[in-house]
Order: structure tokens, then C-alpha cells, then sequence
């Protein structure tokens, strides 16, 4: 079985990932690339929050994994000169424990939580006060003798970070005063992040090797400074001092990446699409027992890259192959195949 982690283009990262990225994380609005929009927005965010001299509206990062949310939150204390406190939804268990953070924070904090999705119901309603009116109400004592006790705190910033941006209850969502949506990116603007990371690594690298990286990496800058440090690796075994296009054409060859991005398991589950069910349309259900994978691994790892790059798409009746997909595998395109159906 794949997990998702362990694929060289997943868009998640472990911890151990997580500190290699730190190096290579840009520390201020000037230096981070791409999200021409966002930037600007977030921009004025700070400036307005500065001439203030106060706290910044919370602000919720929504978009897919791996395109610069934490950093955007890290950027953001840099620029106010404010301590950072990083948390996630997954860790606050109990309201308690959201209750012990925010009580702990000082004047202009910025609490980054990650994956607020995920955080609890009762850790949600807690958060909602402490949003609004910056202050929690701490239960004392148990049954029909309990009391509140409303503790008051420091105006601080609520980044909350989200891939799942539909799954946030509406009060929760209504009460951050920014919502910055991030966005793939283009193959340029991947260019210029892996050229920037090449050179705080001291790498030497050719301008069409960037550009080769670059088109590999599926609009996600996790991935394309992954592929970069494995192309680095690649480079050092064989003793070349210079990263060539040959010499990245065979690294990511090695890593079983192709020019659209897809990787082993993407492949499988395209090639058993077209050569065992002629193109579809096909359940997936089916489909992970043909490739041997969980149902979860299909709709969460493989689906969502052959969906958006348009080799895949779903139907009414199941999965199917598209024009491009069939063309991607060196496959001509039945004649009685029908994209009538396709969902948008």
C-alpha cells in the first residue's frame, strides 16, 4: 500500500521535511514568490495593522497543501515583529487545552493554527469568543453548582491555516476579518523559487534544468524544492558538480516523476483505467482493487492531480479516461468512447 507521505510529489511533509524547509523559507513579503494577489492583499493587511499600532485581524490561509500557507504565517510575524505560536487542529483535543494557549498569549501574539478544520467542537466555540471579544469564559466546578469565570485576554492574531476550507462552520469562518486564497502556481513562478533555493544551497544549476523541475512539479513549491533536493542527491553520487538537463532528465527518471508530474502510483491507476476497463467509466471501487490500494489512497492521492491536469475525470457512472489521458499513456482513443457525461 502507498502512503501519501512517502510519494516524492505528496504535498504533505513530516517534521523532518518541515526543518529542511525552514532554510529555504523566505522571510518577508519582498522575498516570497507567486500569489501576486494574496501578497498584495496581505500587504495592506500589515501596513494598516502598523499604522495602527495594534494587532491585525485574524486571517485565514485557505488551499491545497504544500503553496506557502505556514509561510505566509511565519512572513506575517516577521513583518509585525511578533512572537509566533504554532499549534494545529488535530493537537487541541479538548477545549481545555485551546483555553491553556490562549490564556498563556501576550499583547500582538500571533497563534498559527494549522488545520483548524480539524479542531474540536467544543475547542470551536471557545474560539469564537475569544475571537470576537478577546476573552474565554473558564468553567468552574461541576453539575448545577459550576460557574463561569470570564478571563480576559491580549489582542492578539488568529492565523488559522485550512485545506478544507468548506468544512469550517460559518460562524467560525465569519469571524476572521481576512481570508487569503492560495493558488497553484505557474511553471515561471516555480522557476524562480527553485532558482532562489539553488542558491542558498550553493547549487549550480542550468536555466533548463530549472525550467525542467519546474514543469514537474505539479504548481506546488513543496514539491519542486523536493524534486530539487533529490536531483541534488543524484548529482552527488554521480560526482557532477553541475545540474545539467541530461543529468535531471535521469534523476527524475530514476524517481519514476514524467513530464506532466505523475508518479508510479498516479500511472498505475491511469494505465488500469485505460488497458483493464478500456477507458471507463469504471467505479472506484474497482479501480483500487485493480491497482491494489485503498479506496482512500484513490480519492485522496491519485484522483485530484488526474482530475486537475485533465487525464481523469468523473462522471455519473464512474471514472473515466480523457482524450489527454489516453495520449499521455501512447493510447489511441476508442471510437465509441463518450465524454458526454463528463462532470464539470
Amino acid at each position: 500500500m502507498t502512503k501519501a507521505n512517502e510519494r516524492i510529489v505528496s504535498t504533505g511533509a513530516d517534521d523532518r521535511e518541515r526543518g529542511t524547509e525552514q532554510v529555504l523559507r523566505p522571510e518577508n513579503l519582498g522575498e516570497f514568490i507567486g500569489q501576486k494577489k494574496v501578497r498584495e492583499q496581505v500587504r495592506i493587511l500589515l501596513e494598516a495593522a502598523k499604522s495602527r499600532g495594534s494587532a491585525a485581524d485574524h486571517i485565514l490561509l485557505s488551499g491545497p497543501p504544500g503553496l506557502g500557507k505556514t509561510t505566509l504565517a511565519f512572513i506575517l510575524a516577521n513583518e509585525l515583529d511578533a512572537p509566533i505560536r504554532i499549534s494545529s487542529g488535530p493537537a487541541i483535543t479538548h477545549a481545555g487545552d485551546l483555553a491553556a494557549i490562549l490564556s498563556s498569549l501576550t499583547e500582538g501574539e500571533i497563534l498559527f493554527l494549522d488545520e483548524i478544520h480539524r479542531l474540536s467542537r467544543p475547542a470551536e466555540e471557545l474560539l469564537y469568543l475569544a475571537m470576537e471579544d478577546f476573552r474565554i469564559d473558564v468553567v468552574v466546578g461541576k453539575g448545577p453548582g459550576a460557574t463561569a469565570i470570564p478571563l480576559e485576554l491580549p489582542r492578539f492574531t488568529l492565523i488559522g491555516a485550512t485545506t478544507r476550507a468548506g468544512l469550517l462552520p460559518a460562524p467560525l469562518r465569519d469571524r476572521f476579518g481576512f481570508t487569503a486564497h492560495l493558488e497553484f502556481y505557474e511553471p515561471d513562478e516555480l522557476a524562480q523559487i527553485i532558482e532562489r533555493s539553488a542558491q542558498i544551497l550553493n547549487l549550480r544549476i542550468d536555466e533548463v534544468a530549472i525550467a525542467e523541475i519546474s514543469s514537474r512539479s505539479r504548481g506546488t513549491p513543496r514539491i519542486a524544492n523536493r524534486l530539487l533536493r533529490r536531483v541534488r542527491d543524484f548529482a552527488e553520487v554521480n560526482k557532477s558538480e553541475n545540474i545539467s538537463l541530461a543529468l535531471t532528465k535521469d534523476a527524475l527518471l530514476t524517481y519514476e516523476v514524467d513530464q506532466l508530474g505523475l508518479d508510479r502510483l498516479d500511472r498505475e491507476v491511469l494505465k488500469a483505467l485505460i488497458e483493464r476497463f478500456d477507458g471507463g467509466p469504471v467505479g472506484v471501487s474497482t479501480l483500487a482493487i485493480a491497482v491494489g490500494e485503498e479506496i482512500e489512497t484513490i480519492e485522496a492521492v491519485a484522483e485530484p492531480f488526474l482530475v486537475r491536469t485533465g487525464l481523469m475525470a468523473r462522471t455519473s457512472r464512474g471514472r473515466v479516461a480523457t482524450a489527454m489521458g489516453f495520449s499521455h499513456l501512447g493510447h489511441e482513443i476508442p471510437r465509441h468512447f463518450d465524454t458526454s457525461d463528463f462532470d464539470a
